[in-house]
């Protein structure tokens, strides 16, 4: 089958228009340096889009951003957040057909296996709404029989979440939806190869009531300076990562620094 943006646009959901803007504090932007990555059909070769190519500067907006939305979502009702998440693999079911064929179209995968992921990662949402409301603490008896020991789990903060090209979607989600379960912002740096998904996806959050700042979407041909320099900040208490053993360890050692 040859896809093209026309087909994509379908239902009111014009992938075009996420493919050309950071998606930073529920607004669309470009890069600080105007710099682009281009985005290559795998099957033909040919260039579908064109998105911002991410600087550091692009990087620390993202965290700040992040940062700001934390504090009104650590403290929204996990009702509220269930109801959002739910609302999130609704969506996700809704235009299942649209993101399929723009995975196919910037991943290459077949369009049989490219549906099955989006209904494999719409379930991380629907997982995650419903264990939302079940993030309990516990209470008991100290050891010595005199005192009472509560635990309460809290948001730890801000995570920076990196996904590779093989499952756009699905490795995504898989991060996002528990973090924002548990009343955690998010920044998300998607593999450059296939960045179109993931600002898809982001507009679907967007529209399924998850506020500004919560999710942040970078996308850059420069990983190491950026993932660098935003787990430095010590505002980012959390890196979830799926990619080369090599790079795991690289990441592993900017993490405990």
């Amino acid at each position: 089958m040859n896809l093209n943006a026309q087909q994509l646009d379908q239902d009111g959901y014009d992938v075009r228009g996420f493919s050309h803007g950071l998606y930073i504090d529920g607004t669309w932007r470009s890069s600080s340096d105007g710099r682009l990555i281009d985005v290559v059909d795998p099957s033909s070769g040919a260039v579908i889009a064109a998105v911002p190519d991410a600087t550091v500067e692009d990087a620390t907006a993202a965290v700040e951003a992040a940062a700001k939305a934390a504090r009104r979502w650590r403290e929204t009702a996990p009702r509220k957040r269930s109801e959002i998440l739910r609302r999130c693999f609704e969506l996700m079911v809704e235009r299942s057909e649209t993101l399929a064929m723009l995975i196919s179209l910037e991943n290459g995968k077949a369009l049989r296996d490219a549906r099955g992921e989006v209904a494999y990662a719409a379930e991380f949402f629907r997982w995650n709404a419903e264990e939302a409301v079940r993030i309990t603490g516990e209470f008991g008896t100290a050891p010595s029989g005199t005192n009472r020991i509560v635990v309460d789990y809290e948001p730890i903060g801000i995570c920076v979440l990196i996904t590779p090209w093989n499952f756009p979607a699905a490795m995504a989600t898989r991060k996002i939806a528990p973090a924002l379960a548990a009343g955690c912002t998010v920044v998300l740096k998607p593999a450059s190869e296939t960045p179109l998904t993931a600002y898809a996806l982001a507009a679907l959050y967007s529209e399924a009531g998850v506020p500004a700042g919560v999710v942040n979407v970078l996308t850059t041909t420069s990983p190491g300076p950026l993932t660098s320099a935003m787990l430095a900040d010590p505002r980012v208490r959390k890196l979830s990562f799926t990619g080369s053993t090599g790079v795991g360890r690289t990441l592993l050692g900017e993490a405990s620094k």
